[in-house]
């Protein structure tokens, strides 16, 4: 049997359901997932073994036009991305019409080398009908390798999916032992767990001005992990709806983000919120680089 192995990129507006399918597709939580556009801000990946092919998905931030540096910074992460994988996943959701910003990737796409496989996705979001208005809208907006309809939701095709992917890889040897999942390191994780957590029930631009870094992990004497990070945002009026009244708000985040944690470390832990004000950080170089961007 021949086995395969190469790096396939999902690419698409902010919100298209990428990170959502690259868990399904790896089946583990390797990508924080949340309603708010510009949830992924790195090139984040996941790998998936099979008997006959490891896929490397590199989950990408959106395309977008950028209004920050932080903004101009992620899509040089994509750009930078798709010069170098072996496949292309183009994300275009099924519950909204085909806009100029796809119509963009589309265009960028194709002056790719690399094939580009359609993927209409959150199909368990519209009715049938609706559906195939979308993959004919869908396949109009280029030449691709393949179009196909998924819901990451309900794990409806994907599987398929990952067959068509594996179809354009390279003859290769595994690329990651096969028990791995993903290549990111433990405290970028834990930073995620904890932004995905900040960013629940916050509205307008706040989504945008949060930032989490981890600043310690210390083994207490009785074996307990401690872990302190800080979430970052860029304005004093900020802070307040962070830490809700009386830290309310904060301690949800806190709550909510030690079972994520806990469960990616498979043991307790102490996690200590710190809240701190960056100020106008999407727009500052410097900033920028402390801040891993």
């Amino acid at each position: 049997m021949t086995f395969r192995s190469g790096f396939c990129c999902f690419v698409g507006r902010p919100n298209a359901g990428k990170s959502t399918l690259t868990n399904a597709l790896v089946k583990h939580k390797i990508v924080i997932t949340s309603d708010k556009p510009q949830t992924t801000r790195h090139a984040v990946r996941g790998i998936l073994t099979r008997d006959d092919a490891q896929i490397v998905l590199v989950d990408t931030p959106g395309l977008h036009r950028p209004r920050t540096l932080l903004g101009e910074r992620l899509n040089d992460v994509v750009r930078a991305t798709l010069s170098d994988v072996d496949v292309v996943g183009f994300c275009v959701p099924a519950d909204e019409r085909i806009g100029p910003g796809d119509r963009y990737i589309a265009q960028e796409l194709g002056e790719l080398a690399a094939p580009v496989i359609a993927i209409v996705t959150k199909i368990d979001a519209v009715k049938k009908q609706r559906i195939a208005e979308q993959l004919l809208a869908v396949s109009q907006l280029g030449e691709f390798a393949d179009v196909v309809p998924v819901s990451a939701v309900r794990n409806e095709q994907v599987d398929l999916l990952a067959d068509l992917l594996a179809t354009h890889l390279p003859e290769g040897p595994l690329l990651y032992p096969a028990d791995v999942t993903t290549d990111n390191d433990v405290e970028t994780r834990i930073a995620e767990l904890v932004r995905e957590a900040a960013l629940d029930g916050v509205r307008d631009e706040l989504p945008h001005s949060i930032a989490v870094t981890v600043d310690e992990l210390v083994r207490r004497p009785n074996g307990l992990q401690e872990i302190f990070a800080t979430i970052h945002l860029e304005r004093d009026s900020q802070k307040g709806i962070v830490i809700g009244p009386q830290g309310s708000r904060l301690k949800r985040i806190g709550t909510v983000a030690r079972a994520g944690v806990e469960e990616l470390l498979g043991e307790r832990v102490h996690l200590a919120l710190h809240v701190a004000v960056e100020r106008d950080w999407q727009r500052d170089p410097k900033k920028l680089d402390r801040l891993g961007f």
